[in-house]
């Protein structure tokens, strides 16, 4: 039986085995994944042990997914770039690190009609999931990508990642403080897609009932609005976008795209996904299966869209 798992603090609340388990069940495969609470001092013994017991593959969530990149001997050109790996495949003892979390949200807003190349793109935050958004949309061509930070410390990461990003690019990328509410509202009506990478408007967060937005008059040029948050699934920004008459999504679908894109690292198979989606649903609060039935990532996704192969993995890392 091939293994695989995710590891992480916590790791309890995970849809991962959900998902994994789902897949392997539906095509037939002699395959199994769990979940291995794992700490940061404790990272390197853990990753010793898996290799050892012989897994296949594991996922990566916080707060490892950085200190995991150290410990890989090949990287991802996103993975390189970013310095953060959240699925590892294990080639006999050789560990290569890749990152799916940017995948999956730009086969979200692609599902959506929303195509990443030569697009014009707003991205608010700059937490771990806006740059591997960041790296992937500046990698697949994207047009523009105007990214808001709140504090100067964000700001020097995401100039780094431009600078990283280099030739490998031709995208424009903006860094722009959230503070400059007439800049923010100028650069979201003239992009095709608004994507919320903050914690504002997650249930448990630090801002539950907050929208990242000052108005919907910044909506006013009907972009689509794609909210990472999945919990709860509609978010304030998300109503703000339905009452303005903007199509919008929460980030169930990133995470049914980067758990695909992990599998396909791992088996070279496409997941099913038109068999994963009910699971998801059912995990999430009642009012999911109604609000996504319409939804156009999900149907795309029912319809059998399958998930390119990733990139080939660019350079070695000691």
């Amino acid at each position: 039986m091939d293994r695989y798992c995710l590891i992480g603090s916590p790791v309890a609340h995970s849809l991962s085995p959900v998902m994994m388990n789902r897949s392997f069940s539906l095509l037939g495969m002699d395959a199994a994944y769990g979940l291995r609470e794992t700490t940061l001092d404790g990272l390197s013994s853990a990753v010793e042990e898996l290799v050892r017991e012989g897994y296949r593959g594991w996922n990566v969530t916080m707060p490892l997914k950085q200190a995991m990149a150290g410990l890989c001997d090949r990287l991802s050109p996103e993975s390189e770039i970013g310095g953060s790996v959240n699925t590892v495949k294990n080639d006999g003892g050789v560990l290569t690190g890749f990152t799916t979390d940017g995948t999956g949200a730009v086969r979200a807003l692609s599902a959506a009609g929303i195509p990443v190349r030569g697009s014009r793109l707003t991205l608010l935050g700059t937490g771990g999931a806006a740059r591997a958004i960041l790296i992937r949309a500046a990698l697949d061509g994207a047009a523009r990508l105007s990214v808001f930070y709140n504090s100067p410390k964000s700001r020097s990461i995401i100039c780094d990642l431009r600078q990283k990003l280099g030739a490998r690019s031709l995208t424009e990328i903006e860094v722009l403080p959230l503070s400059d509410r007439d800049l923010l509202t100028k650069r979201i009506r003239g992009s095709a897609a608004l994507i919320n990478a903050t914690s504002v408007g997650m249930e448990g967060g630090p801002d539950p009932s907050g929208c990242p937005l000052p108005d919907p008059s910044c909506l006013s040029g009907s972009p689509y609005v794609y909210d990472i948050i999945y919990h709860p699934t509609k978010t304030p920004l998300m109503k703000m976008a339905e009452d303005a008459g903007c199509g919008n999504e929460c980030g169930i679908s990133m995470l049914l795209y980067q758990g695909a894109a992990s599998f396909r690292i791992w088996t070279g198979r496409d997941m099913p996904v038109d068999g994963i989606l009910p699971l998801l649903m059912s995990s999430l609060s009642p009012p999911f299966s109604a609000y996504f039935c319409s939804s156009p990532i999900i149907i795309a996704a029912i319809s059998g869209a399958l998930f390119p192969s990733t990139s080939i993995v660019s350079s070695a890392v000691s």
